[in-house]
């Protein structure tokens, strides 16, 4: 029942998208590309001080690549730059790790089980790297 809901989720995120369009007067922004696969991204952000106050997306991918980049762009908004950067390890973490389940990913944690197909975990962590790289302010970034 668990699994139905979890894939009932991304279904729903990579059919229709949150937060998909381009952002005006994006302050931060960094394109990412899964070369193992195609998926490609823009990530825009408004940053107001050290607070997301604003997250869009653009681009096309696998419906896990989609949901994971519109489930990122709803936890983001009123995070600070350290905040962002705590979710991209934690959400790594639950990914690439054997290590405990993180208990504040929320909604997140339905990309849990993708760490059981290696191949899928680059699609599931695109958004995130791509995050990473526009919070570094480095333009572009790869999951290779």
């Amino acid at each position: 029942m668990i699994d139905d809901l979890y894939q009932e989720i991304i279904l729903d995120h990579s059919k229709k998208p949150r937060n998909f369009g381009p952002l005006e007067n994006a302050s931060a922004h960094a394109e990412g590309f899964n070369p193992l696969c195609g998926d490609r991204l823009t990530l825009e952000l408004k940053l107001d001080g050290d607070t997301v106050q604003d997250a869009r997306f653009r681009g096309a991918g696998c419906a896990i690549s989609v949901a994971s980049a519109s489930l990122m762009t709803e936890a983001l908004k009123g995070k600070t730059r350290e905040q962002a950067e705590q979710m991209f390890q934690r959400f790594h973490q639950l990914l690439t790790t054997d290590a405990p389940q993180p208990e504040d990913l929320g909604k997140l944690a339905v990309f849990s089980g993708v760490r059981e197909y290696p191949m899928r975990v680059k699609c599931a962590t695109l958004a995130w790297h791509t995050l990473h790289a526009a919070l570094q302010n480095q333009e572009k970034v790869s999951t290779e």
